[in-house]
């Protein structure tokens, strides 16, 4: 991480125990982001508005809230609307892909991913969108 980096601090949403830890390992210590990570979907909108994520990490299928659930109720807040959201999935057939970002993902990176290019995709994926969005 430097001071040009869009990424100063990562929320990981995903209900898997092994997902979280793998990706909160990668983001912390190959990214060298903060990581918050947590379990649900709901538990993601409550903590949005107070931790400020620069990118939120999102699975799309949890029990209870779903990912494009979640994104909508981000969505709807004004203090989380604009902070892009990075679908991780299995699902990521071209079909899937534009459904997500027609819904108002950032991006989508497919599972299983390489723990040792997930910062940089995520980085990639944030600065695209940044520019995107001037």
């Amino acid at each position: 991480m430097n001071d040009r980096d869009p990424v100063k601090k990562v929320m990981l949403v995903d209900d898997d125990n092994d997902v979280r830890l793998i990706s909160q390992m990668a983001l912390r210590d190959v990214g060298g982001w903060p990581t918050i990570a947590v379990a649900s979907g709901r538990l993601a909108v409550a903590l949005a508005t107070t931790e400020r994520p620069d990118v939120i990490l999102l699975d799309v299928m949890m029990p209870d809230l779903d990912g494009l659930s979640t994104l909508a109720l981000l969505r709807a807040d004004p203090v989380t609307a604009r902070i892009p959201v990075i679908f991780m999935t299995a699902k990521a057939r071209p079909s899937e892909t534009e459904r997500f970002l027609a819904a108002g993902a950032a991006g989508v990176i497919t599972k299983p991913f390489d723990p040792m290019t997930l910062a940089q995709r995520v980085r990639e994926i944030v600065i695209g969108h940044l520019a995107a969005a001037q």
